[in-house]
């Protein structure tokens, strides 16, 4: 819908907008109002209050064609007829709406460009007529005497109109009435649409006199949204919007929201309610990787542990359309175990969908690669970026450099960018991954070695007590996957909980490695690393070792205000491990 600076007088946007908190009251089939609205309902059809008469023909169309709301009983009905038009008027030319004089109506020809004004139309033809006859002969013209095309009327409804109204409630109205053509003096006004429109414009003319709907069931509340989209009567949209929110949502009420023509997606009046789709379905599907607690060898992704997924949710996910996936994985809650695990899935869900290469890298590129968070993937993952051929050579390239140098930054200048970014689509922004991000420096000689940083937040190590880990991502020494996972356990006696820190190496193959290793923390006053566990290993798959008090006192203090290992609020731990030859 285009905004127009003649919008809805009567709407007081600040009260719509907070769903009528304020100023409710209830209107007409229990519904929501606001008591600042003018209520000009005694008004309505009414010709001791009106300046204009509204000749509505209804017009025939095919069966399968018939209303949306029409039968339906539930979202679910309303889905499937939407998509199955939707899919229907793909394969018809853009219409327009037209407002023309009655001569050029009954010789069927096109409206003269010189006295037209022509509107956007989103689903269906709607034509708005000045009829030139006065008087109230012109409420009964006889349809036989009209050309072919008019043939289809089914019937014709009269109503009295006050044009003030209607302006102030819509520019589409605004603009018929004031258009300063000599048609726009007229007294009668001639509204031609399809007959699956006839409720839904009929709800939202009563609305625009009485501010309240007489409907309250989903299917028929949709069908309102869009002929006010259509009219461009926001105080409508925002009512239709504020009433369908409130309502239980279902995923598959949520993807309706989401897949309403463009033109109502972009109306600043429907926006609550699509950010609540997105939000309910980020929510119910944050768990992409969602699986049950046992431990499996084979990890794909370099992450430790791998947890088996349940199958039916995954294909539920996987099932999801091109809306539905941005939604979900554009959230900054999305529990996955890291920003890798959320590439191969939109790898996987974009193959299953466009099976065609040239058709998977556009939605990649122009959709799907704006939802990954690049910054946050592996230098592992990163490479396979750059050799994939789903993704389009230049692009990939680019990805993975933005990345790279973010990697590069200080923190401070990763924050600002963060900052800077967070309007858009959060690319710098990291998520809450189930498995820690570590820094990790290699060393090749004189023998293979490498140091990791692991920061922790006070609030994740708060979330532990009483028996609760936090696993790093992995990070790779010798050709094998090692981990670090942090625990809240009890001491060594089990006389009371403390910090613990492990070291464990990935389930890949029977190769045993022989590793020094050594734990550090920063602490106070001084802030500088202090070496708190030295040992050595011989490591075979899927095994761990480590301290179980690695600081030596009770959770309570080290959770305590004045902690000496918190800096504010992140604990810093480092791991060194060299290979022993």
């Amino acid at each position: 819908m285009k905004e127009s600076k003649n919008g809805d007088l009567f709407d007081p946007r600040t009260t719509m907008d907070s769903d009528f908190s304020s100023t409710e009251k209830v209107g007409g089939g229990g519904a929501p109002s606001t008591s600042s609205e003018a209520d000009f309902a005694f008004a309505f059809n009414d010709s001791n209050f009106s300046d204009r008469v509204l000749r509505i023909e209804i017009m025939a169309e095919l069966p399968e064609s018939k209303g949306d709301a029409e039968g339906c009983t539930s979202i679910a009905d309303w889905a499937r007829v939407r998509k199955r038009r939707r899919e229907d008027q793909k394969k018809d030319t853009a219409l327009e709406f037209s407002v023309y004089d009655e001569a050029s109506v009954v010789s069927c020809n096109q409206p003269d460009t010189e006295d037209g004004l022509t509107y956007e139309n989103q689903d269906e033809e709607v034509v708005a007529m000045i009829e030139s006859p006065s008087g109230e002969e012109a409420a009964n013209v006889n349809d036989s005497s009209w050309g072919m095309d008019c043939s289809a009327v089914l019937r014709v409804k009269t109503l009295h109109i006050s044009s003030p109204i209607l302006a102030a409630k819509s520019p589409f109205f605004y603009k018929l009435f004031s258009n300063g053509m000599r048609e726009s003096e007229q007294r009668h006004v001639t509204l031609r649409i399809n007959a699956s429109e006839e409720v839904a414009l009929m709800e939202l003319l009563n609305f625009m006199y009485s501010n309240t709907l007489s409907t309250t069931i989903a299917p028929t509340l949709l069908d309102v949204l869009m002929a006010a989209d259509k009219f461009e009567v926001a105080s409508c949209m925002r009512y239709c919007s504020c009433l369908l929110r409130k309502m239980p949502m279902t995923p598959e009420s949520a993807l309706l929201y989401l897949e309403l023509p463009s033109s109502v997606l972009m109306a600043e009046a429907v926006q609550p309610l699509t950010d609540a789709a997105k939000l309910f379905l980020a929510s119910t599907y944050k768990d992409i990787t969602k699986a049950s607690h046992k431990f499996i060898a084979g990890e794909k992704d370099g992450i430790f542990p791998t947890r088996l997924a349940s199958h039916k949710f995954q294909e539920e996910v996987l099932s999801l359309p091109l809306v539905g996936v941005e939604a979900v994985l554009s959230s900054d809650d999305l529990q996955v175990p890291s920003e890798d695990a959320v590439y191969d899935f939109v790898l996987k869900w974009a193959r299953a969908h466009y099976p065609k290469l040239e058709e998977r890298r556009e939605v990649l590129s122009s959709r799907l690669g704006r939802v990954i968070r690049f910054p946050f993937m592996t230098c592992r993952k990163l490479r396979k970026v750059l050799s994939c051929n789903d993704f389009d050579h230049d692009i990939a390239s680019k990805v993975v450099l933005d990345a790279l140098f973010f990697k590069a930054e200080a923190p401070h200048k990763q924050r600002a960018l963060a900052a800077e970014d967070s309007a858009s689509h959060n690319r710098f922004v990291e998520r809450v991954y189930k498995y820690r991000p570590v820094k990790v420096v290699e060393f090749e000689l004189p023998r293979p070695q490498c140091v990791v940083y692991l920061d922790l937040k006070w609030e994740e190590c708060k979330n532990l007590f009483p028996s609760g880990r936090v696993y790093s991502q992995a990070f790779h020494l010798g050709g094998q996957g090692f981990f670090l996972s942090a625990h809240c356990n009890m001491d060594q006696n089990g006389t009371y909980h403390c910090f613990g820190l492990f070291l464990g190496m990935q389930e890949k193959g029977s190769a045993s490695f022989a590793v020094d290793y050594e734990f550090a923390a920063r602490s106070k006053p001084a802030e500088e690393y202090g070496s708190k566990y030295k040992g050595n290993y011989t490591f075979t798959g899927g095994k761990a070792v480590g301290y179980r008090n690695l600081f030596a006192i009770p959770w309570t203090s080290f959770m305590a205000e004045d902690s000496l290992y918190f800096i504010n609020g992140i604990l810093h731990l480092r791991a060194e491990l060299t290979i022993r030859q």
